[in-house]
Order: structure tokens, then sequence, then C-alpha cells
């Protein structure tokens, strides 16, 4: 998020809450989140990515989604519902987990379905957003292993951890622009 902030601007939307809003964005006009179910006070906008029709359409200007798509079955229409919330130039800010344990609250309550590569993921954002994708990987076979472990990041030094092996890919993040080009790459 620190290397992305210069996008957190605008109207800001988040899954569940607004933490990397208030953290690294500026210039924020509003801030809103979303929540699956109306059970979350903070919710701004009730509703399912995968039936984005009943979502604002090119109302934002960034879209933060980190580590949900994991846990949502038609991942693929989920990113078609993020395009679809965008506006022109607006930019999404994702990430997904690579090598990771089961989320037991998640898979109690919608279900966690996915682990990715970094290839795998750019090739279905490619589908949607064209070419105007940035992805990233972070992790390490150490990494890995302590969270396997259950080992906390503070018992690790700094380079332990963002030593980068793209053969253990912890996360995965995505930054994808919606364009001129890409405008009409958006499957309803």
């Amino acid at each position: 998020m620190q290397k992305n902030k210069h996008h957190i601007k605008g109207i800001v939307c988040e899954i569940a809450e607004s933490t990397y809003t208030k953290q690294f964005g500026s210039n924020v006009v509003k801030s809103e989140i979303l929540h699956y179910t109306n059970d979350n006070p903070a919710a701004t906008i009730i509703g399912d990515l995968t039936k984005y029709e009943n979502l604002p359409k090119d109302y934002l200007d960034c879209f933060i989604c980190t580590v949900t798509l994991n846990f949502i079955h038609d991942y693929k229409k989920a990113i078609q519902g993020i395009h679809s919330m965008l506006k022109q130039g607006g930019v999404a800010l994702v990430s997904v987990c690579g090598l990771i344990q089961i989320s037991r609250y998640n898979y109690e309550r919608w279900g966690d379905y996915y682990r990715f590569s970094d290839m795998g993921i750019k090739k279905d954002f490619e589908e949607i957003f064209g070419d105007e994708i940035e992805v990233s990987t972070y992790g390490n076979v150490l990494a890995a292993v302590a969270e396997l472990h259950g080992i906390a990041s503070e018992e690790l030094s700094k380079d332990e951890i963002f030593y980068k092996d793209p053969d253990y890919q912890i996360l995965i993040t995505i930054v994808a622009k919606k364009s001129d080009k890409n405008l009409n790459k958006e499957k309803l």
C-alpha cells in the first residue's frame, strides 16, 4: 500500500473496513465500505461483487481489495465487479494469497476456495483490465514456514520477511487501471 498510496484518492472503497484508506489515502473525497451482508454497521455499500449490476457503476477512483478474492467462489465475476465499479482511469489495488493456510473464519462464513500464483491471477485480470496491470509477489521459504507454524512476523528480521523468492509466493499484489483501452472488455 505504501508503494501505491498515490492511487488512494478521490472516492475510495475498501472491503469491510477503511483501514488502508485512512492510513495511506490523501485527497480522499469519500470513503466507502463494501460489505457482503448488512451486519457491518460501518458498511456504506451492501452488495456482492459477483452481482455487480446492483452496485454503483463507474463510481470509484480507487478500489482496495485485500485478500478477498480467495474467499469468493466466482472470483472472475468479482474481478468484473471491481472493474464495473471503477471510473475510467480508476485503479484497483488488489492482493490475493498464494501459500497460506485455510482461513477458518472465512471458510465457515462464505468459503475459502483458492490459492493463486502470479501467472494465474495476472491472466485473470488481463481478461478484464487488459494490459494495464502490474503484478508483484512477496514471500520466501522461511516466511512460508513461519506462516504455517504461526510464527509472528515480529520474530523474524525485516530482511528475512521481505526477501523475495518467486517460488514461494505468499502474497500477490495487483495494480489494475481501468482505461480507454480496456473499457470494452467489461463482460455483462
